[in-house]
């Protein structure tokens, strides 16, 4: 049993064909999901889609680069969307200085919010960070987001980062990323974090693993991510499936398996 633990089961190429996704799913093995929140206009959507399926969780939050709302969410916003009994975290949220230029302190504030909320809740943060690595740990720290711990998703940075997150009860998930030959340093990175730390996810529909690479990637592909996680630590696959899920259910302690 697996859990892709961070997808878009709102976005137009998974929810075109939803049933589809979800029956694919279940065929590799793929038992849960958690779908991921991106802006204000949208969360209900990916709500919908978590009330629809007991075995689909999802989060609340606005992405950090993310600026279609035209305004920023509240922590009165964040704690009304956060306290539906299907949303199990806080997120995405994080910084993402990769696009982005000029004074990016509206980005921070955003991310000191979405800790908040978190810390009002009790429920754990979904983090997302992209060339602004040291800000995130900073913020993290300041905000006290080691109160309710969460997860670095989509991991790309360095061992030392993935440790300052671990420092503060954080969980470091891999994406398809991992499977990419270029990726040399994120599997050193994967070859030595501790088992119980980790957790696997899609980041769906982006970032498709290989053999998929350059397809519309779904949460069946999660499987292709915990198969490399193993052969890199030279374990069985079944013990990384094991592994993840069990660090899913503990960290997203909200979420009931079906």
């Amino acid at each position: 049993m697996l859990v892709d633990s961070h997808c878009h089961l709102d976005f137009p190429e998974l929810r075109a064909d939803l049933n589809g996704v979800l029956s694919r799913m279940s065929d590799n093995g793929v038992s849960h999901a958690l779908t991921i929140s991106t802006t204000l206009e949208t969360f209900p959507a990916v709500r919908e889609v978590a009330h629809a399926h007991p075995n689909v969780w999802c989060s609340a939050g606005v992405h950090p680069d993310e600026q279609r709302d035209g305004r920023e969410a509240s922590l009165e916003e964040l704690l009304a969307m956060g306290s539906d009994a299907r949303v199990v975290a806080i997120g995405e949220t994080g910084l993402d200085y990769y696009r982005l230029e000029g004074d990016l302190e509206w980005q921070r504030e955003r991310f000191r919010t979405h800790i908040r909320a978190a810390r009002k809740l009790r429920k754990p943060l979904v983090i997302h960070t992209r060339s602004s690595a040291e800000d995130t740990l900073r913020v993290m720290r300041e905000e006290g987001a080691e109160e309710v711990g969460g997860v670095m998703h989509c991991f790309t940075e360095t061992l030392e980062v993935a440790e300052g997150a671990m420092a503060m009860g954080f969980h470091i998930s891999f994406s398809g990323i991992v499977t990419f030959k270029n990726a040399k340093d994120l599997k050193e990175v994967a070859k030595r974090l501790p088992m119980e730390r980790m957790l696997v996810e899609t980041d769906s529909p982006y970032l498709a693993p290989v053999p998929h690479r350059g397809k519309s990637n779904q949460p069946a592909f999660v499987k292709h991510v915990a198969e490399e996680v193993a052969a890199l630590r030279g374990i069985a696959f079944d013990d990384v499936a094991r592994a993840t899920t069990e660090n899913f259910f503990r960290l997203f302690r909200h979420a009931r398996p079906a």
